[in-house]
């Protein structure tokens, strides 16, 4: 395809023919160039060698399983990974966002709704397939420069977040959320809300938000929260307030 611009990749990671060729072909139909895999460890080589924006695993395959190959695959690449999975227990989806996942899709899906989280991920992008990669960093969600809470800084712009002039990072995830609470302060965001931003729709939209997906933001503050060193008894930068969400504490005074 010579003259024609770079798309996107994706890389499957699904050792069920049927569901990697039907996931190979919802990518393909939104633009993307897809890469199977029938292993997590061909699924680990083919992230190295394509720089995909998007990777899927799957929990249960033979030799590494999906949870360790997400691992690994976070450990070395910001792809974003979405774990689809017949594992339905919300306690696994849990587990799969510790284990460094972006999302979690469960078994069976339909393809209109995976075609809807693809979407996500290129609104939060904020490119086109035609553009977008592995390593591609987003373009700026506002123009008003770095947001900063005590000795935190957080750049729209260049995709960075520091703490004491120490960059912390952060998953794509993370770093939205991050950015959401410096954004609005101490007033409160709602795990609804926290929801959408993580879906890169508005905070105030009127899509569902399902149990586990709040779950997921729990697990994905608990993360943050790790990176930030911060005791959750004595939170320096993020208040949980019970039964609606988070915000950020009132500071440190000079």
């Amino acid at each position: 395809m010579d003259g024609e611009a770079v798309t996107a990749t994706a890389v499957v990671i699904e050792d069920d023919d049927v569901v990697r060729d039907l996931l190979v072909d919802i990518f393909e139909s939104a633009g993307f160039r897809a890469f199977g895999a029938v292993s997590g460890a061909e699924g680990i080589d083919a992230v190295a060698e394509h720089a995909p924006l998007i990777t899927t695993v799957d929990i249960n395959m033979p030799g590494i399983d999906g949870l360790e190959t997400t691992r690994r695959i976070r450990d070395r690449s910001g792809t974003h990974i979405i774990v689809v999975s017949a594992l339905t227990d919300e306690a696994d989806a849990v587990l799969a966002l510790s284990s460094g996942a972006d999302d979690f899709v469960a078994k069976p899906f339909r393809a209109r709704e995976f075609r809807a989280r693809i979407d996500a991920v290129l609104r939060r992008a904020k490119t086109t397939p035609a553009v977008a990669s592995g390593t591609a960093q987003a373009s700026p969600a506002h123009t008003d420069g770095p947001l900063h809470h005590d000795d935190l800084m957080v750049d729209p712009a260049t995709r960075i977040a520091e703490r004491g002039g120490v960059e912390l990072g952060l998953t794509r995830t993370e770093f939205d959320l991050l950015g959401a609470l410096l954004t609005t302060g101490r007033r409160v965001r709602t795990k609804e809300e926290l929801v959408r931003v993580s879906r890169g729709e508005p905070a105030d939209a009127s899509s569902e938000v399902t149990d586990v997906e709040m779950r997921t933001i729990e697990t994905h503050i608990a993360k943050l929260r790790r990176k930030l060193d911060e005791d959750p008894t004595n939170p320096r930068y993020i208040e949980t307030v019970r039964g609606v969400g988070y915000r950020l504490t009132p500071g440190v005074a000079d």
